[in-house]
């Protein structure tokens, strides 16, 4: 006989009753979906009521195309921008549920790699709370970025298939599915060019609501998945094969399959501008229809005035990616609408802006034409023509600089001819954007700098920003409160007034607090880890943390050789005052990247020594964080003393981990480079950790030649654990293990580990030092959090809209569904981009 259930387990069943039935016992997914459901529908309303706004004053709308969007978990946010959490976190409560068992049940929408996604992610939080009528624009993955498993040392990828279960946020809207063409061949006849004989894959999308925080703005993210025409494959010669037919839909159908895994990684793959040029054309498609059916879609009796085109849309190129959307809008100009070039180009210039995330050469799009020619034949035309064009126009300027002409032009000869992405993005945009003061400078003096010579008001910054709602109220609720008990809770959509708390660094009470909350945080952290990694962690050793991709340029190398140093001097030492620590490393690694894969098994295996040696004892621990990833990102950044932000300077274009880690209560050990730049200047350098080479010693030391070998003879330390890792300390099994990573540093290391490591390790011991005085900390982290109100995602995207876009933020709340449409409140009397 089964016993009898308890009161609890009989609630539990009880709750979900109207949802699975009475007979079948509620799995906690069950109730995860059940919650999920509710929340939406409270979503739902203000979502309707959002988009008839939008219809009924037809504002000026912003498009923000990006393959990729690192979304993240969704419950809670919804929860909180919709101010339901304290109403769901009771009923929960009193059903004998645990709210963060069912939101640990969420699968990840990792549509995303690192950074770049997880900007737009942000930005979309943010243009809903500013009341833009901004969409979204992206693929819908069936496979997001791989789930990471690390056996024996080693990264091992596994698919992500996060749909597996359903997605309770999305919803399909057949009713807008579009065609989109490829291959075939052009035309040319008096009336113009016309593409024929395409293959056709069809772009059904996906709506997910963007919730604005508190101000009931829902806007929406689009996603879109490829599918094949019924008649796919049978309108062909090979009707007699129907079962193969069928079965080939696959081939087109994986154009919305999986998400490249590559960060800061440029791979011409066929597949890969397949994405970029569907997510391209579907969008556009939807963007011309939206703008027909508006007020300002307005006919002559030639057809549609496309005049008010560029006053009624922005698009938003995030990175090279979405490039394709110039020659595609010229196309539609074009060919289809039928507007004469000249009046063409000067809508679509004046409707697009680009922004630029990243100067590694490696990482910068440029594909070669004959892929083009085959893929998207008219698209070849038409970018020559706006090359011939772009060209004719230096030419004019500079009479016989052939060099001039070569270096500007969107078509790299030599080899095989390739089309540089950035440069069609340059030249079809009226602004362009790096993402922090010191990249954008570099890209204007360095990269672009004959295009920045030409059209210098072209060039702009925008240093990237974080959302306080994920990065602060979800992630870490006691320090939210402990703000809001301080300064009021406003400053969560006015992130500036935390300067404000520069009056409490001497506050002994407040100072108390801030260090009991982080405390708290590390204990509860440290618990997850003894959990997950079967490691026993002292909660009051100063967690180190380096959380983000593994990329040669990001130097975990160099964090590594500190951890070996640490290690060193412990075993000579053993009886000397040493400050604890847990040292945290945590990212993946680009499938196909040796060199980064070697890096987490090196860092692996100095773990495996570290924490097995007891002479080391709890003085150091050294953990690799598996399948590092945005929920895992709001567990680790809550409970973390010391951020390494470590990226040679003038590698790293902006970085937003650096700011969550500030807005979190953690202090930065890093180099002059992105944003670290700007946070240093808000919070005073005095305040940061910063160390190492310059952009100006960088350029320096190549200019002389960076010569490894001479670091290694100079400094003992460095000698001792660079000669530990070529000996096979590390791996006794295999010696060799890691004579690549040797040889890297040592012959071909563009990233100069060793010219910073002395630097490094000096700055590290400050920090030691500091950590001992635990009220100095706080003083210093107080600091820090009073100065994180510029690293606002609000405060970057207020910019983009009034440098770029030309809309102005509104203050406007939507009422509510239960009230009726025309008592909507605003605060400020510009209604543009409601």
């Amino acid at each position: 006989m089964s016993r009898p259930l308890s009161d609890q387990e009989r609630r539990k069943q009880i709750s979900i009753r109207g949802i699975v039935g009475d007979r079948n016992v509620a799995t906690p997914r069950d109730y995860y979906f059940a919650l999920a459901h509710t929340v939406r529908d409270h979503l739902v309303g203000r979502w309707i009521r959002t988009q008839q706004y939008y219809y009924e004053k037809d504002p000026k709308r912003i498009y923000y195309l990006s393959l990729e969007f690192y979304m993240g978990r969704t419950l809670q946010n919804t929860m909180i921008n919709l101010g339901l959490q304290n109403a769901c976190d009771k009923a929960i409560y009193q059903l004998g549920l645990d709210m963060e068992e069912l939101e640990e049940i969420e699968e990840d929408a990792g549509l995303g790699n690192g950074g770049l996604g997880r900007l737009a992610a942000c930005f979309l939080d943010s243009m809903a709370t500013l009341g833009l009528a901004a969409y979204g624009y992206g693929i819908r993955y069936e496979y997001g970025i791989f789930n990471q498993k690390i056996r024996d040392g080693w990264q091992v990828e596994e698919a992500d298939d996060w749909l597996r279960h359903g997605n309770p946020w999305e919803k399909a809207r057949p009713e807008y599915m579009l065609p989109v063409h490829f291959y075939g061949r052009v035309e040319h006849a008096a009336t113009g060019a016309k593409w024929v004989d395409t293959q056709v894959v069809l772009a059904l999308p996906y709506d997910t609501p963007v919730p604005g925080y508190l101000n009931n703005t829902v806007n929406t993210m689009r996603l879109w998945s490829a599918r094949a025409p019924n008649d796919f494959n049978l309108r062909d010669f090979n009707v007699g094969d129907y079962i193969q037919a069928v079965l080939d839909r696959n081939l087109a159908e994986n154009i919305s399959r999986v998400l490249y895994p590559n960060d800061n990684f440029f791979e011409g793959k066929e597949l890969r501008l397949k994405q970029e040029y569907f997510v391209v054309a579907a969008t556009l498609q939807d963007i011309i229809r939206r703008f027909k059916a508006s007020k300002f879609g307005s006919t002559d009796s030639v057809g549609i005035v496309f005049d008010s085109f560029p006053d009624q849309v922005a698009i938003q190129l995030n990175d090279t990616h979405p490039a394709m959307a110039i020659p595609e809008l010229m196309r539609i100009f074009v060919d289809i609408e039928k507007l004469p070039w000249n009046k063409a180009w000067d809508i679509t210039k004046r409707t697009f802006a680009y922004t630029n995330h990243t100067v590694l050469p490696e990482a910068l799009e440029r594909w070669p034409v004959d892929l083009v020619e085959k893929l998207l034949p008219r698209h070849l035309q038409i970018i020559y023509e706006i090359n011939q064009r772009h060209l004719d126009h230096i030419a004019f300027l500079f009479p016989n600089d052939v060099d001039r002409l070569q270096r500007m032009s969107l078509i790299e000869e030599g080899g095989t001819k390739r089309i540089n992405m950035a440069h069609l993005c340059i030249v079809g945009s009226h602004a362009v954007n790096g993402v922090a003061k010191i990249h954008s400078e570099i890209v204007k003096t360095q990269v672009f700098e004959d295009f920045a010579a030409l059209e210098p008001e072209k060039f702009q910054n925008k240093t990237n920003g974080i959302t306080p709602r994920r990065w602060l109220l979800l992630c870490n609720p006691g320090l939210a409160e402990l703000i809001a008990e301080k300064i009021g809770e406003d400053y969560v959509r006015d992130l500036s007034q935390l300067t404000k708390l520069h009056g409490c660094v001497d506050d002994d009470l407040f100072i108390r607090e801030v260090a009991k909350v982080k405390q708290e945080n590390k204990v509860k952290f440290a618990l997850y880890l003894e959990k997950e990694y079967k490691v026993k962690i002292n909660p009051s050793s100063m967690f180190d943390v380096h959380v983000k991709r593994i990329h040669e340029y990001k130097r975990q190398l160099m964090n590594c050789l500190h951890i070996i140093t640490m290690y060193n001097r412990i075993r000579k030492d053993p009886a000397k005052l040493f400050v604890p620590r847990t040292v945290i490393i945590g990212g993946k690694a680009a499938p196909g990247y040796h060199m980064a894969k070697m890096i987490i098994k090196l860092i692996n295996a100095v773990a495996q020594v570290v924490n097995n040696d007891p002479i080391v004892g709890s003085k150091l621990k050294v953990i690799f964080l598996e399948n590092y990833r945005v929920s895992l990102a709001e567990k680790v950044i809550p409970a973390t003393d010391l951020s390494e932000q470590i990226s040679t300077a003038g590698t790293e274009a902006s970085g937003t981990g650096n700011m969550k880690f500030m807005l979190n209560g953690a202090l930065t050990i890093g180099t002059m480079d992105g944003a670290n730049v700007e946070m240093a200047e808000e919070a005073g350098e005095e305040n940061l950790f910063i160390f190492g080479m310059r952009v100006e010693d960088v350029t320096e030391l190549d200019r002389e030649g960076y010569n490894a070998q001479k670091y290694y003879n100079q400094l003992p330390e460095l000698k001792e654990a660079v000669d530990q890792i070529k000996s096979g300390f590390f791996s006794p099994e295999e010696p060799e293990l890691f004579s690549d990573v040797v040889n890297m540093l040592f012959h071909h290391d563009r990233f100069k580990v060793f010219a910073d490591y002395e630097a490094y390790v000096r700055c590290q011991e400050k920090v030691s030092e500091l950590y001992l005085n635990s009220k100095a900390w706080t003083k210093m982290v107080i600091r820090n959090i009073a100065a994180a109100g510029k690293f606002s995602s609000d405060r970057t995207i207020k910019e983009y809209a009034r440098d770029i876009w030309h809309v102005e933020p509104s203050n406007l709340k939507i009422p509510p569904p239960n009230e009726p449409r025309d008592t909507a409140e605003q605060s400020t009397p510009n209604g543009t981009a409601a």
